[in-house]
């Protein structure tokens, strides 16, 4: 079974039902605040903007996150679909923006509030599962 999302930059894309749960448990399950989604929903955010100090001043992130601890958590996004690394004349840069998908979903965490990223434990250990060992479920 498949879901349609519309994005405002592209026609519709349709994403199996599993990639939709897949993308909204790793969202659910990351460390970051609605506050950076929706930054990278306007344009790019560099990653030192998103770790260390600057990450809890912006209030981009939960805690304290250091910057390599940022990179791997985004790293994950972009694997679930949710994040696109930029681009420029001389190569990847250090900014991250949301792809369709992460827009979509960002769009849902905004409509329904703080109560959509609550996560269970079991949840939480089936996308580190996720994360570890991708061919599980």
């Amino acid at each position: 079974m498949k879901t349609t999302v519309l994005s405002q930059q592209s026609p519709k894309i349709d994403y199996p039902i599993k990639t939709l749960r897949r993308a909204e448990l790793a969202l659910k399950d990351s460390p970051f605040c609605l506050v950076l989604f929706v930054a990278m929903g306007l344009g790019s955010v560099p990653l030192p903007l998103m770790a260390n100090q600057s990450g809890l001043m912006e209030g981009y992130t939960e805690k304290f996150l250091s910057e390599r601890r940022v990179e791997v958590e985004l790293t994950w996004l972009i694997q679930v679909g949710l994040l696109r690394r930029e681009v420029d004349g001389q190569g990847i840069t250090d900014s991250f923006r949301l792809t369709p998908l992460g827009k979509y979903l960002v769009e849902q965490w905004k409509s329904q509030g703080p109560l959509w990223k609550k996560i269970t434990l079991g949840q939480r250990l089936i996308n580190q599962c996720r994360r570890w060992f991708p061919w599980f479920l």
